[in-house]
């Protein structure tokens, strides 16, 4: 119940929920988006904290709905790490630990500055680039990163804008997408990448907004409580996805590349 009387604080000087809300009205609307939230993640891999951030941001204040995303992040990354089984995911992260430890290391320093710097030019940085490789994929040009020295070269560049963005907003699905989809990366392989990158990224997030005081007792009741419809949504969306053929699943991969592209644009110049 704490989260409830956490929600019903709703309007109180400080607290940074909505005005004009009851506590039961919030948490319906927190649900939803959760659910939703879960069963894009589960379909395609990526987009639970752009789902949420985007969402919650319409009834918490930006660092509350920041902090409910925390632990459903985290949980739902390291379920889908281990779906295909352990050894898997320690060859993915085998893999690709230079990327990892990268994004690691740049959402443990940008984290810490989240309730000083703002966000929208980061968000605008991001969201045009990625806009335009997902249309432009959709559009049938393909970008390869075949050679090893351009896989190298992208592999850090991409790895460090997605540690910078993912500590300042929690939201560093797209970059690793766009990287995964430039590998040719089939689905079952990207969709295990992705919850290695993701689950070792969501723990350094949760460390890092530990310590940044984003997470804290008074938070940390609404993300306990969001891991019900987050989890549920992402059942349903590996359900689907297990049906997806590769392609089917590449284009669903840049349809909602587009969508989080242009939520970035918009939270970019919205603010």
């Amino acid at each position: 119940m704490n989260m409830i009387y956490a929600f019903a604080a709703a309007g109180q000087p400080g607290v940074g929920y909505s005005a004009g809300m009851d506590g039961w009205t919030i948490w319906a609307i927190a649900a939803a988006i959760g659910l939703l939230a879960g069963f894009v993640k589960g379909t395609v891999g990526f987009a639970m904290p752009m789902v949420m951030i985007s969402g919650l941001g319409s009834v918490l204040s930006p660092e509350i709905a920041l902090a409910a995303l925390i632990l459903p992040t985290l949980v739902s990354n390291l379920w889908q790490a281990l779906r295909g089984g352990l050894a898997a995911a320690m060859g993915a992260a085998a893999e690709h630990w230079r990327y990892i430890g990268i994004v690691l290391v740049f959402i443990a320093l940008s984290a810490q500055l989240v309730t000083r710097l703002p966000a929208q030019a980061l968000f605008l940085a991001l969201g045009i680039p990625v806009t335009l490789f997902a249309v432009l994929q959709l559009a049938g040009w393909r970008l390869r990163l075949t050679a090893q020295r351009a896989r190298r070269r992208a592999e850090i560049v991409i790895a460090a804008v997605a540690g910078v963005i993912g500590g300042m907003t929690g939201v560093w699905g797209p970059p690793t997408v766009l990287y995964l989809t430039a590998l040719e990366t089939p689905k079952r392989r990207a969709m295990q990448v992705q919850g290695v990158v993701y689950g070792a990224g969501a723990v350094m997030l949760t460390l890092a907004h530990v310590q940044s005081g984003v997470l804290n007792a008074q938070t940390l009741p609404l993300s306990l409580g969001m891991l019900v419809p987050a989890l549920a949504g992402l059942a349903l969306g590996f359900a689907v996805q297990d049906r997806l053929d590769q392609e089917k699943f590449r284009r669903a991969t840049l349809a909602v590349l587009v969508i989080a592209g242009l939520n970035l644009i918009r939270r970019g110049v919205l603010g």
